[in-house]
């Protein structure tokens, strides 16, 4: 069974983009990616030798970096938001 369905993607489009037909917002796209990172992250908990995810969590990881960094020159205050929503930065 996938974890992350479409029924939870609609509810990530709905709480961060604004409604669920607005998939293209940089916060939905952040919060979705951050939800793959942090599934991948206990996979490898537990698969240290899993080279191939390893590299596709760095590209995520990467993406998330450089859609947070547009938001950030863009709209700093929904930076702020979505980066407390998240927890990201401690």
């Amino acid at each position: 069974m996938p974890y992350l369905t479409s029924e939870k993607k609609a509810k990530y489009y709905e709480d961060f983009g604004g409604n669920a037909k607005n998939t293209g917002s940089i916060e939905a796209q952040v919060a979705i990616l951050t939800e793959k990172i942090n599934h991948i992250s206990s996979h490898l908990k537990g698969n240290k030798k899993d080279f191939s995810t390893q590299r596709g969590l760095m590209q995520m990881v990467g993406k998330r970096k450089s859609l947070l960094s547009y938001l950030t020159k863009h709209n700093l205050t929904s930076y702020r938001e979505l980066i407390e929503k998240l927890g990201l930065r401690k």
